[in-house]
């Protein structure tokens, strides 16, 4: 029995002892995985103790914290926005006359010569067949006002638009701008959900945009990009104003006329064009931006035309090596390279070699942003010229002229896309047109910058680039010159001479 009470004690002892044991082992991992917590905090130095650490904290001093910019929340959806502006957004439909050869022999006079009379059998002649663009637009006011590009609608014979509702209306064109590249439509209905325009002066360089449309005529679709630069144009010196925002919203054809969105569901740019050697969307895109459409919009509302105002210089970029030259701290401005005769600029005081720093207080930041700055204006509209001349500025006053846009000829006047009576369309020749059409700049008259082709002046075999100089031996530079002198031939073929590339040749234009 004492044996078995020794054997009893000495397994309770060893059971103590065990639990003892285990016990210790638990508080040492417990502390072993702490200690490893705080290494996964703190770093791989093991924790000081609590009097040791606290020391060390009063001895170092604290850290300055990096002051970081606010991140704006982020966004993951912009429903709200397109719900709020895609009822605003049409489809248009652009019908227009085109011309198809048939299969067979050529339209060609060599061929025509074995016909009998010069004429060609019925079936083998050129035929008259329908040509439909697509394209989208915007509803601007409540009262059916639809703003779109000129390109879209250009030339057409009938115009139709689709309301995102499927609603389909006959639109009425109330004018065209083809150096903006816009036009405003009117179709007959109300209480529609207008979109409203923003400022696009307020846009920044990153902005998100959003871009809403009927690409390749799928139906309406929406893309979403930034906004990638701003300022820029994509054809110099052909009689256009451009200060397009760029973006990289995907843009396809038929996306041209619809409005590119901010965040907040205005609108700050009309879509117009895209850079792209394959036709379809490589993230370069181009939009009108509100401003100038606000503007332009207004004008053709009121008078279907648009009216510019216009300074009388030709002017070109300062180069950094022009700017050393001059003594300007900063390579900016427009240097003047020649100035017309009798224009607000020579009645001013404008000189060759003035470099035009600001207009009217705003600065010049090159050619193309004193053109549109100046465009904005009425003609008649006085402006101040900050210009520097021989190493100091100076301010001349300006009333500013009216520049000429190009507009259909016909017996009896009238702008439009029917081309006129003679179906064509002119404007002044520029120096810096003449050029691109291979012209002598000195070379004076009215450029031919479109052509109906079942118009008379195709027929009479006048060309897109041609420069007509005289009519009837009587210099032509102006439309109402030109307009007047087919006038007055009244049933005679008028006799045009006709620059073409630099070669000169008489042709006739009848009247009827």
């Amino acid at each position: 029995m004492n044996g078995n009470d020794n054997d009893t004690r000495t397994r309770r002892h060893m059971s103590r002892v065990i639990t003892a044991s285990l016990t210790g082992l638990t508080v040492l991992l417990l502390l072993s995985t702490a200690a490893w917590r705080d290494i996964d905090a703190r770093g791989a130095n093991p924790p000081a103790t609590a009097p040791a650490a606290a020391a060390a904290q009063a001895a170092t001093p604290a850290a300055p914290q990096a002051q970081l910019p606010a991140t704006p929340p982020m966004v993951d959806s912009y429903a709200n926005v397109v719900q709020k502006v895609a009822p605003s957004v049409v489809t248009i439909e652009a019908e227009r006359k085109a011309k198809a050869e048939p299969a067979g022999l050529p339209d060609d006079p060599f061929f025509r010569q074995f016909f009998f009379g010069n004429q060609m059998p019925q079936q083998m002649q050129p035929r008259v067949v329908p040509e439909r663009d697509l394209g989208s637009g915007v509803i601007v006011g409540s009262n059916g006002y639809i703003l779109t590009n000129d390109h879209v609608v250009h030339g057409a014979e009938s115009i139709r638009v689709t309301l995102s509702d499927g609603h389909t209306y006959d639109a009425k064109l109330v004018g065209t701008d083809p150096p903006s590249d816009l036009a405003l439509l009117k179709i007959d209905a109300e209480s529609l959900p207008a979109a409203t325009l923003g400022n696009s002066d307020q846009v920044r360089v990153g902005d998100v945009a959003l871009a809403i449309g009927d690409p390749l005529g799928i139906g309406q679709t929406v893309t979403m990009g930034i906004i990638s630069a701003k300022g820029r144009q994509t054809t110099i010196g052909d009689g256009s104003y451009e200060d397009f925002l760029q973006t990289d919203a995907p843009i396809n054809k038929g996306n041209s006329g619809g409005p590119l969105v901010n965040t907040e569901g205005q609108i700050i740019g009309i879509n117009s064009q895209i850079l792209s050697p394959s036709g379809g969307s490589i993230g370069i895109g181009f939009a009108i931006p509100a401003n100038m459409a606000k503007n332009v919009m207004a004008q053709l509302k009121a008078d279907g035309v648009v009216k510019r105002a216009q300074l009388g210089v030709m002017v070109q970029s300062v180069t950094s090596d022009m700017a050393a030259n001059l003594g300007l701290a900063n390579v900016q401005g427009a240097i003047v390279s020649n100035v017309d005769k009798g224009s607000a600029a020579a009645k001013a005081g404008v000189e060759r070699g003035d470099v035009i720093l600001k207009f009217d207080g705003h600065d010049v930041k090159d050619p193309n942003s004193l053109k549109n700055r100046i465009a904005e204006q009425q003609p008649g509209t006085k402006a101040t010229l900050t210009v520097l001349r021989n190493g100091h500025e100076q301010e001349l006053n300006a009333t500013l002229g009216e520049a000429q846009s190009p507009e259909s000829v016909g017996a009896n006047g009238g702008n439009g896309g029917s081309n006129g009576k003679f179906g064509m369309t002119v404007q002044p020749l520029t120096p810096d047109i003449a050029r691109q059409i291979q012209v002598d700049p000195s070379t004076r008259g009215l450029v031919v910058s479109d052509v109906d082709p079942f118009g008379k002046a195709a027929n009479a075999g006048l060309q897109q680039g041609d420069v007509i100089e005289q009519v009837n031996g009587q210099p032509v530079t102006t439309v109402s010159q030109l307009r007047s002198a087919l006038e007055r031939s009244g049933s005679r073929p008028a006799l045009l001479l006709v620059n073409r590339a630099g070669n000169t040749s008489y042709v006739t234009l009848r009247a009827a």
